[in-house]
């Protein structure tokens, strides 16, 4: 049998040790059941995900690596989150659909202050009221999340 030692690539860091596979495994049910809560409709439970001055943003591959702080969505605190729930609810009409994600294992990096950075990549899938799924977008989570009094 052929072993192999595997060592992080050159300026990445290495798992910490302080971060144990329980709380990686609460990490990763976290966003399993963000993803959940969208993907059966329970979307009125979104903002809960975030801290009361919680940022959520969508952008573009190309903006980040252009270095480019400009987003297609940018929700900044919790009222905010609410209101394009509300949006969604009352002002858009789309045709019926559900979506499902398929998330990839997250890529958990402890911070300094008690808290990680988190990578997750993502395929979104749509399927209309018709039976018709298609690629609805694909890309990645980039989440900070903090210490609190629910934990990480």
């Amino acid at each position: 049998m052929n072993a192999a030692v595997l060592s992080p690539a050159p300026g990445t860091r290495a798992t910490s040790p302080a971060l144990s596979p329980a709380v990686r495994e609460e990490i990763a049910d976290l966003l399993e059941r963000y993803c959940h809560a969208l993907d059966d409709d329970r979307v009125e439970e979104w903002s809960g995900f975030f801290e009361a001055e919680g940022i959520y943003q969508v952008t573009t591959r190309e903006n980040v690596e252009a270095g480019r702080p400009i987003g297609i969505v940018l929700c900044e605190g919790r009222g905010m989150l609410d209101d394009r729930v509300k949006a969604l609810r009352i002002a858009n009409i789309f045709e019926s659909h559900t979506h499902r994600h398929v998330m990839g294992r997250p890529l958990i990096e402890p911070r300094d202050d008690g808290g990680c950075d988190v990578r997750t990549a993502f395929v979104i899938y749509r399927t209309m009221h018709t039976g018709q799924t298609e690629v609805f977008a694909t890309g990645r989570y980039d989440d900070v999340l903090k210490p609190g009094s629910q934990g990480l």
